[in-house]
This record gives C-alpha cells, sequence and structure tokens, in this order.
C-alpha cells in the first residue's frame, strides 16, 4: 500500500481519519498509532499555530499523513502549513472558481503555480531542498471545504478547476448558510449536500464528509464518500472518560 496520501486519494481508496484540536503533539501521536488513515489537523477553528503544527508533525513523522485544515484560503498559511511539512491542505470557504485556482497556485511550485520557495522542515531545513521540489507539486495534497450555498451554486464549475484533488463537505456551515443551522435533514440541506455529491460523482472527484461519531459518517461511507472524518480528539476524551466514570458508578461498593 503507497503512504502517499494524494495518491490513495485521488485512486479512490476510502480513507478513515479523526479530527486534532489539542496543541499537544502527544495526542496526534497516540491517535497515529490506532490505525487511521489520517489526521485531520484544525487550524482554523482549533487553537493550533505553527509552531504546534509543526510539533504534531514531528511527532506523528511518516506513520499517518497529516492534513491540515487552513486558517484561510489565502497565500501566507497554505505555504507556511507546507513548508512545515503537512501531506496536504484543507482551504476553508472555498465559494467560487477563482479561490479554488488560487488556492491549487499558491500550493503548487512552478510551473504548476506561484508557491513561494523557502527553506522549512518539509526540505530538510534546507538538506533535502532539490528531493523535495522535486517530488511536491506529485505528493501534496489540495483539497477544498463546499461549505456555503455559494459554493454548492458554482460545484459544477469547482470541481473541474485542474489541481484540487478532492472536496471536503463542510455540512454544519453549509446547513447555517441556508439558515438552518444543524438541521442536517432538513429538505434543503439534503438538496444542497446531493448537488455537492453528485458533481463529485459525475467527475470523479474524492468527496469527504465529517461527523461526530461512527454513527454521522456511516450513511456517507456507505454512498460512496471515500473520505471520512469520524469524532475529535477532545470528544475521544470526554467520551472515555465519561464511560469509565458510568461503569465506575455501577461497581459494587467494596
Amino acid at each position: 500500500m503507497s503512504n502517499n496520501f494524494r495518491q490513495r486519494l485521488k485512486s479512490g481508496e476510502t480513507l478513515l481519519g479523526t479530527m486534532v484540536t489539542l496543541p499537544t503533539a502527544a495526542t496526534a501521536e497516540i491517535l497515529a498509532d490506532i490505525g487511521y488513515d489520517w489526521l485531520f489537523l484544525d487550524a482554523e477553528h482549533g487553537s493550533l499555530e505553527y509552531s504546534e503544527i509543526q510539533g504534531i508533525l514531528q511527532a506523528v513523522g511518516d506513520r499517518v499523513a497529516c492534513i491540515v485544515r487552513l486558517p484561510a484560503a489565502t497565500e501566507v498559511p497554505i505555504k507556511k502549513v507546507l513548508d512545515l511539512g503537512a501531506a496536504g491542505i484543507i482551504a476553508p470557504q472555498v465559494n467560487t472558481v477563482e479561490q479554488a485556482q488560487d488556492v491549487v497556485r499558491y500550493a503548487r511550485y512552478s510551473p504548476e503555480g506561484t508557491r513561494g520557495v523557502g527553506l522549512g522542515r518539509a526540505h530538510g531545513y534546507g538538506m533535502r531542498f532539490a528531493e523535495y521540489l522535486e517530488t511536491a507539486n506529485d505528493h501534496v495534497a489540495v483539497l477544498v471545504q463546499a461549505e456555503h450555498i455559494e459554493a454548492v451554486e458554482n460545484i459544477d464549475s469547482i470541481v473541474r478547476v485542474e489541481g484540487i484533488d478532492g472536496i471536503m463537505l463542510g455540512p454544519y456551515d453549509l446547513s447555517a448558510s441556508l439558515g438552518k443551522m444543524g438541521q442536517l435533514d432538513d429538505p434543503a440541506v439534503v438538496d444542497a449536500i446531493e448537488r455537492i455529491f453528485q458533481a463529485c460523482q459525475s467527475t470523479g472527484m474524492p468527496i469527504g464528509y465529517f461527523g461526530v461519531s461512527a454513527d454521522a459518517v456511516r450513511p456517507y461511507l456507505q454512498k460512496g464518500y471515500n473520505l471520512i472524518l469520524a469524532g475529535v480528539d477532545t470528544m475521544h476524551l470526554g467520551n472515555a472518560a465519561q464511560n469509565l466514570m458510568n461503569e465506575l458508578k455501577l461497581s459494587p461498593n467494596d
């Protein structure tokens, strides 16, 4: 099995991941040994700063692909995260073809894009500079989030942007943009999600979905979504602790 996340994604392989929000490398290190195909590092809603992302990437190493959701779909976060050695990026709130094209351009070195050239962890701090430049355009995964009704309206064109490797559906923000926050079963929300899915299906574009539990993502996994994100590190910790406490309370007193 290839450990190239982008290659595995584009081949249609089903990839199972979970979300990392805690700024502690040990948390991601534990999750990396469980058997997930990828880890979603949240630098948009989470508290992760660049130095903390670097620490996580160093702790995880090559055991599992780390894909970083950017704080914004702009040039500086893209090049900073990729220079740290992330296997890929997820750009939030990409609602137009122009935005999608910009994300690709910032993430690819010339001649495929305009990614700035620096010396970072990805380049072995300069020691593997030529090697990284030779392979980066082929190895770095570029995903965009479809999480607004405007993205839905433009999705047929967005999925045809050269260099986009996958669409990550953002169901909660999408429902909010429709004035139906969290109402994922509302017909308007269901229809918007289906429009995104069908656009991806028609072009062979990989599509991902997030849910807080296995039950939440299972219908999408069964439908053919191949990039699955289930659960959050904080909830893993909280749920396990709560379950243990419940068991202790049921234990007979000595």
